[in-house]
């Protein structure tokens, strides 16, 4: 009697437990922007190149897009699209598998896999965790197992795409005499950032030289040469706006695109860096901006990320593969050395061959995926840059948001204009190709 009547005890504590345990966890987009926007956080921190920070936007999106796919069935996987990826692996216990968590997880995991300051995406993990797992141990449990699952297999195939190679590959090397070619440039007179990254496996371009542009103008000091009369308009532009003193709305333009997470500030004899966003994290804001604007549920937020963070890799991939074949020279270089050595360019130009931009290239292909996605006459609010000391500038679509990032170089006095129009091109270029050849939703 009384063993029986201690297992019905037991059986009604079991059971008073389960359902304490037992409420299904929820996971919202919001859920889903503030890891991503804890990614960004991290990166600006560690200080992370551009077209290193593609990349840690890039895996994490697509390992939770792909858990996303098998749930959703008018999404379809990216499997055998991207660059030798395959299937992720199946669940094994559906019934107790919550999607949208195991997808939220995976992206948490993998970033911090591709960031520096691990312990900053452990406490923001670690506290969704104890959360998750007091509300449902099961489910919980169920849906970490299979993301951690899918996050391995995504790092196998991250592993393979030549990063890790390009490590250890010899630094840029200046070519002092050929006046055409590249010079590090002040405070910092850093080296050349990133010389291999045109070796990093693409996810959808065939190669880093498929959208390979048109050549810059040919080098030379003569003034009547088309080169010359574009570094004299670069001179000619900043003296223009700079002389407008706060008022002039093309320093407002190059301040609010400038993107740089190399500014180095001297004091005294101290030298610093100053802490600012990519131009891919500035995009990825924006695709944070549409989504909200459109209400998008979490599988549609999460594809306008995947999908946007592809177009802006590949675009740093080829737009590297230009910079370091041209290795064209900056203007601050040459107006210096021929016009004024007394001149700086409304912005701190960045430690990287000039041609072509880099902020057009990836604007361009960036404003062509996401208008694939929301549309040509998309009207937003861009507020990406108001955790920097900037206000919000307004844009009536992705295109005219792309055309003004890409003319601020010119008027941050970093860019010549062909690197600014043939650039947006050739993101433009890539962009297109990109969205026509994934097939990631069912119209």
């Amino acid at each position: 009697m009384k063993e029986r009547l201690f297992f019905i005890l037991l059986t009604i504590v079991t059971l008073s437990a389960c359902q304490k345990n037992s409420t299904p966890i929820v996971i919202t987009p919001e859920d889903y922007h503030n890891s991503v926007n804890k990614v960004t956080q991290v990166m600006i921190h560690d200080i992370f190149s551009p077209p290193v920070a593609s990349r840690i936007y890039a895996y994490p999106n697509i390992a939770a897009y792909e858990i996303l796919a098998k749930k959703e069935n008018t999404y379809q996987s990216l499997a055998n699209q991207l660059t030798d990826f395959k299937s992720i692996p199946e669940p094994i216990d559906t019934l107790n598998l919550n999607y949208d968590l195991a997808a939220l997880i995976v992206h948490m995991h993998l970033s911090k896999q591709l960031i520096f300051s691990e312990e900053r995406i452990e406490i923001f993990r670690d506290s969704l965790y104890s959360v998750w797992q007091n509300q449902n141990e099961l489910e919980f449990i169920t849906s970490k197992d299979y993301g951690l699952k899918v996050a391995e297999h995504i790092s196998e195939w991250m592993d393979k795409d030549n990063y890790k190679q390009t490590r250890t590959m010899p630094k840029f090397s200046v070519n002092s005499d050929d006046p055409s070619r590249w010079q590090p440039t002040p405070p910092a007179y850093m080296s050349g950032i990133e010389p291999h990254w045109n070796k990093i496996r693409p996810f959808v371009i065939d190669s880093a030289s498929q959208f390979k542009p048109t050549p810059p103008p040919s080098f030379s000091m003569d003034v009547d040469s088309d080169f010359y009369k574009e570094l004299k308009e670069v001179y000619d532009i900043s003296n223009e706006i700079t002389s407008k003193g706060d008022t002039s709305e093309e320093v407002a333009i190059a301040q609010f695109w400038d993107c740089n997470p190399y500014v180095s500030v001297t004091r005294g004899h101290l030298m610093f860096a100053t802490k600012k966003i990519t131009p891919g994290a500035h995009w990825i804001g924006i695709t944070k901006i549409a989504s909200l604007k459109t209400n998008s549920n979490l599988i549609q937020t999460v594809y306008a990320y995947t999908k946007t963070s592809i177009a802006i890799a590949d675009a740093f991939i080829s737009c590297w593969d230009e910079k370091y074949r041209s290795n064209l020279i900056r203007p601050e270089t040459l107006i210096n050395e021929h016009i004024d050595d007394s001149w700086e360019p409304v912005l701190q130009t960045p430690p990287f061959p000039e041609y072509t931009s880099g902020h057009s290239v990836v604007s361009g292909a960036a404003a062509t995926a996401l208008t694939s996605i929301f549309g040509d006459d998309f009207a937003f609010d861009d507020d990406t840059e108001v955790a920097f000391g900037l206000p919000v500038r307004s844009f009536t679509s992705f295109k005219a948001a792309a055309d003004e990032a890409a003319i601020s170089r010119m008027y941050g006095g970093i860019h010549y204009r062909a690197a600014v129009e043939i650039g947006v091109k050739q993101g433009r270029n890539l962009g297109e190709f990109i969205v026509n050849s994934l097939q990631m939703k069912d119209d």
